[in-house]
């Protein structure tokens, strides 16, 4: 379920829909005074849970797409097993099924026993996982091009003066791996700090810890994860390494995440300045800007106690 005592900014409580939070409130190190723009992006785990309640809640934030990043395999297999994740509609809202990988499997557990051999040595494992997203993503045989017509819609000139795209919501399974890089590639694009923006992903150790369980126990099950709670807790978890070793890898194939976009055919210059005029707003006409300081702290306190956890439910289920 969703936590309503985590901190806002950036995360919005909404009933039955956990992780949800904003991407905006952010500085741009190049632009001092100024901070993404609040209510234009925000991030979710996949919301077949939300409420009524709940629904209520997003339709107040205006939000009008909802762009579903899980591939087809993944929906039908969660369906089959009773797990739940199935797609999730409300008045007022456009869901856009928009894979990343239109027939593969790439919840965090199949991640996790795809990349099992990093499992609980480094970041490496998730640096390969989503340059495999970013590759496919921007591949042109993937029709969807979920991530060009994010950045797309991003990119659309204001209607007037001062104005935002309509409001979003991106997820994939938990809103971590798949939602993560599109989300970094925007907040790099504004010009964020690699450091933010690895922070703004690690956020997710605090909007899932409560599935974390739910999730750890499905991986130990797994014969590559049997017996190995740390490796299946860090491939579960979120940690800021592996969004600053994708950055890293982005920056060493195409120099910068800008020529990365360029490149990978996902906006030209042009879409990259009007998403930035379209993101980027003095810090005066906010609401503030987010205390990600102070989170990191929490953050790390959420790790500690998810590790612990993850060694009673190893230690529960060999009993």
């Amino acid at each position: 379920m969703a936590d309503p005592n985590l901190p806002s900014p950036p995360f919005v409580y909404v009933q039955g829909l956990p992780n949800f939070r904003d991407i905006g409130g952010y500085p741009v190190a190049s632009q001092p005074g100024k901070i993404v723009r609040h209510g234009v992006v925000f991030r979710s785990s996949e919301p077949s849970k939300v409420t009524d309640d709940g629904v209520a809640q997003l339709q107040a934030l205006s939000i009008a797409d909802v762009y579903d990043l899980r591939s087809r395999q993944e929906i039908e297999r969660d369906a089959a097993q009773g797990h739940g994740r199935q797609a999730k509609e409300w008045a007022g809202a456009r869901r856009i099924f928009a894979p990343v990988f239109l027939d593969e499997d790439y919840s965090p557990e199949a991640i996790a026993l795809r990349f099992k051999n990093y499992a609980d040595e480094s970041s490496k494992g998730f640096v390969q996982a989503y340059q495999d997203i970013l590759k496919s993503a921007s591949s042109q045989e993937n029709e969807a091009q979920p991530y060009r017509s994010i950045l797309k819609h991003l990119a659309t000139p204001s209607s007037g003066s001062g104005s935002a795209p309509a409001p979003i919501l991106l997820h994939c399974t938990a809103g971590k791996d798949r939602t993560g890089v599109i989300c970094a590639l925007i907040l790099s694009l504004c010009g964020v700090d690699d450091d933010v923006v690895a922070h703004e992903y690690s956020l997710t150790e605090l909007g899932l810890k409560s599935r974390h369980a739910e999730f750890t126990r499905h991986l130990i099950k797994e014969p590559a994860l049997k017996g190995n709670p740390a490796g299946a807790r860090r491939m579960v978890g979120s940690r800021k390494e592996n969004m600053t070793g994708t950055l890293n890898k982005i920056r060493e194939i195409w120099g910068s995440v800008e020529q990365c976009v360029i490149d990978l055919n996902l906006l030209d210059e042009a879409g990259i300045e009007q998403l930035r005029r379209n993101l980027i707003i003095e810090e005066a006409e906010a609401r503030g800007t987010n205390d990600w300081q102070s989170h990191a702290k929490l953050v790390v306190k959420a790790q500690v106690e998810a590790d612990a956890e993850a060694e009673r439910i190893a230690a529960s289920s060999q009993m």
